[in-house]
């Protein structure tokens, strides 16, 4: 006896308490999923630089061997500022001497790639009036991208979503919701197959150092707005037209992020995701509920009305053998 109110106590305590339960599970679940991420990513790269570090000390040592002149403070300083140089975009390398990181092209991907989500690192303001710029130019600018990206969307989705996913449940009369899980992964095929495996063929082509494998890695972390930055289009030595090419991947990564975008809000609104994602939410109020549905109720009996007035309306605009006669017309009739 007391083992079941026990249970029942104990079952109404979860039920009461779900969505805090669900969130639990769900912060749990996401902290796991880091770790499991960072045992990976270490357990696969810690060989490669190990073995790196091992390669570059040989280096080092046979070139001071060969060069005794040279001490070896002298040398990591050199070295030092060459890495400075570098993580602000500048090569000292006689094939890499020819691109400018701050002309027009390089400008408008460096501006895209500030106001979007993402950002490469390869190319940073050098002057303190470029950093102060930037700061101001993205507290602007990100929430203005923001704001332009969600219009898009919303217009966009009406077109490629909602009305085609209406169409066939009204004009086939198939369910809903079985269309709209087809539609969504039709949508995500063709934008896997537009935006990332025939730009990740093209960038293996155009880029010397590029296979295929890190070409479709470029175009995921790119999309995804990751952006780690360690592969960059572009900047390769005596890239043909580079200026054309610049501008043509700065439309690609916004045209790009704008179907990505479109895909996961595609996704969003599907009805299974929806009750998925309510159990980790937290539960409105029942007065909150009981507003809203007073509200609501207004609004429908409103536009009820309104759509039987504008049907007597044209009721009466469409009634046959009707004439409408004027009042003098009238006056006349009953003069006589």
């Amino acid at each position: 006896m007391l083992q079941s109110l026990a249970g029942s106590s104990c079952v109404r305590l979860v039920e009461q308490h779900r969505s805090a339960w669900c969130f639990a599970l769900l912060v749990l679940g996401y902290l796991l999923y880091l770790v499991f991420g960072a045992v990976v990513f270490s357990s696969v790269e810690l060989p490669y630089e190990d073995l790196l570090r091992q390669e570059l000390g040989k280096l080092k040592q046979r070139f001071l061997e060969e060069h005794a002149c040279l001490s070896e403070q002298q040398l990591e300083q050199f070295l030092m500022r060459v890495l400075e140089a570098s993580n602000y975009g500048v090569s000292v390398l006689s094939n890499a001497s020819g691109n400018w990181n701050w002309d027009f092209t390089s400008s408008l991907f460096f501006a895209s790639t500030v106001l979007s989500p993402r950002g490469y690192g390869h190319t940073v303001p050098l002057s303190d009036g470029g950093k102060a710029f930037c700061i101001i130019y993205s507290v602007i600018g990100i929430p203005f991208t923001l704001l332009f990206l969600t219009a898009v969307v919303q217009r966009i989705i009406v077109y490629v979503t909602r009305r085609p996913v209406l169409y066939f449940h009204i004009r086939w009369g198939f369910s809903k919701q079985v269309v709209a899980i087809i539609h969504a992964i039709v949508l995500g095929f063709i934008t896997v197959s537009c935006f990332f495996l025939i730009p990740a063929a093209i960038f293996s082509v155009l880029e010397d150092d590029w296979n295929f494998l890190e070409s479709f890695y470029f175009c995921f972390i790119s999309l995804s707005t990751i952006g780690l930055g360690d592969y960059v289009p572009g900047e390769g030595y005596n890239q043909k037209f580079r200026e054309l090419y610049k501008i043509g991947i700065t439309c690609y990564l916004l045209l790009g992020l704008i179907a990505m975008l479109v895909v996961l809000e595609t996704f969003c609104e599907l009805h299974e995701l929806k009750k998925f994602r309510k159990l980790f939410y937290v539960k409105k109020d029942k007065e909150e509920d009981q507003v809203h549905i007073m509200e609501h109720d207004q609004l429908s009996f409103s536009s009820i009305s309104d759509q039987a007035a504008s049907m007597k309306d044209d009721q009466k605009a469409n009634e046959p053998f009707v004439t409408s006669q004027s009042p003098t017309s009238n006056d006349s009739s009953l003069n006589n």
